[in-house]
């Protein structure tokens, strides 16, 4: 009778153990209020309705007044980029915004993809849907959704959106083809910002799931980089039944163990033992220089908009030529870490003005330059390591894009923590942070052939 007794104890702790288990695999989906106010008692609408991107004679006049009475600081000699953007280089492109560049003809650029808006939460999200312009018989597209970060935008995605609805039209193999939706993050571009604290990744990644859910997608897949990263993954982990696969093409880990700590003081010497390939040792070491102090230098930002975004917000709401200076110092640094040492932030080598000018301007039009800004401190204030989906991992198959510029490198060893499913993992051969903007086709190609990968053998059935 003893031993039963034993028996049934050990049984009832083990089945305990692995229904817990189970219950924390999945994220709680956050149902929140965004909008003013108090939350009305009707049913929200869930019409959804067109939208374009307008401009207005005042606008442009008001922005062209305060390019005019613009007060520039000469920099230190041969600074270059070391101290932010150099505004030698930024006076031409003030230059350029006053005399050549034409808003109203990029305007009409982002109106060729059919845009949207709906409310979801109390807040109105704009989204672009893209379907395919033609499909071979028989087949059908295949949901893709596509998440921006800071300072970016949806706009980071229009060069990407054809060779994913249209690939043979572009030289790519059409065995899958998407029809893409790149919202815009609540308080960022057309998107209506939270009312309220608090709204941080999984409220964004709540949201997502809603909109996707209301366009008709029970299956899907997603992808994302900075930001993008942190909603999909969230979404993943709310939602994997309905999440076909994850797309990445930056993979941080916020939850480091003591393994991670070892591989950072013995992986350099002995790769083989934590997992590292030759090109993850050539990314990370020496570490001091290439992790630590790397993070040091170029995370500054990150610690003010996690604090006091407010305060900083203001004056860059105000002023075009803050706001020029301080997201194209990101499109500089994040692109190439080397640009730094170029006068002109090598900023046209792998982008033209029209491009940058553009993502400035919907933040500038818009005014979200502040609420974009606060997404930091809702995400990061409680601390990095202490949020529930920072513990949880991702059992939805996985594809990494790994861009050799991207500001840290996260070796697939330490992704697959995490990651658990990953079944595509590549070090890309050249590229940065704004991969959908800089080199389109080699992302539009690491789609397609993980999305190829997860149908062949229907992987997402055995998640």
């Amino acid at each position: 009778i003893m031993l039963l007794e034993v028996f049934l104890v050990l049984g009832t702790v083990i089945i305990y153990f692995l229904l817990s288990k189970k219950k924390e695999e999945t994220l709680p989906f956050k149902e929140g209020w965004w909008g003013k106010g108090q939350k009305p008692d009707a049913e929200e609408d869930t019409t959804i309705w067109p939208f374009k991107v307008e401009t207005t004679e005042e606008e442009l006049s008001d922005l062209f007044r305060r390019l005019d009475q613009a007060r520039f600081t000469e920099p230190l000699e041969n600074s270059c980029f070391h101290y932010g953007t150099n505004s030698v280089y930024l006076r031409k492109v003030v230059s350029y915004w006053k005399n050549q560049f034409n808003w109203k003809k990029q305007v009409e650029v982002l109106n060729k993809y059919p845009q949207f808006k709906t409310k979801i939460q109390g807040i109105d999200i704009h989204f672009v849907h893209v379907k395919p312009p033609h499909l071979p018989e028989g087949q059908s597209a295949k949901p893709l959704l596509m998440v921006h970060g800071w300072p970016g935008s949806f706009y980071e995605f229009y060069k990407i959106i054809p060779l994913l609805t249209d690939p043979a039209s572009h030289g790519l193999s059409d065995e899958h083809i998407f029809e893409v939706i790149c919202p815009s993050i609540p308080g960022y571009g057309f998107s209506e910002a939270p009312h309220k604290k608090d709204f941080n990744s999984v409220s964004a990644a709540s949201i997502f799931y809603e909109l996707m859910l209301r366009l008709g997608f029970n299956e899907f897949y997603a992808q994302g980089g900075d930001w993008g990263w942190l909603i999909c993954t969230n979404l993943a982990q709310i939602a994997p039944n309905h999440m076909k696969g994850l797309h990445l093409n930056l993979a941080s880990v916020t939850n480091m163990g003591f393994i991670h700590l070892l591989s950072i003081l013995l992986g350099r010497y002995l790769p083989g033992l934590f997992g590292f390939q030759d090109e993850d040792v050539r990314r990370m070491f020496p570490f001091l220089k290439k992790g630590l102090y790397r993070i040091l230098l170029e995370s500054g930002y990150a610690h003010i908009q996690a604090t006091k975004p407010d305060t900083v917000g203001c004056g860059l709401n105000d002023s075009p030529l803050g706001l020029a200076a301080y997201i194209l110092e990101k499109f500089s640094t994040w692109t190439d870490l080397e640009f730094r040492n170029l006068e002109d932030g090598g900023l046209e080598r792998k982008f033209n003005l029209d491009d940058l000018l553009t993502n400035i301007m919907i933040y500038w039009v818009s005014g979200c330059i502040v609420s974009s800004m606060r997404f930091y401190k809702e995400n990061l204030q409680k601390g990095i390591g202490t949020q529930k989906h920072e513990r949880l991992t991702v059992q939805v198959p996985t594809g990494i894009a790994s861009f050799p510029n991207e500001v840290m490198h996260t070796p697939q060893a330490w992704a697959q923590k995490k990651y658990t499913n990953i079944v595509s993992f590549h070090f890309m051969p050249r590229g940065g942070h704004f991969a959908a903007l800089e080199e389109p086709e080699l992302l539009a190609e690491d789609i397609l052939q993980f999305v190829g990968k997860v149908e062949k053998e229907q992987l997402w059935r055995k998640k």
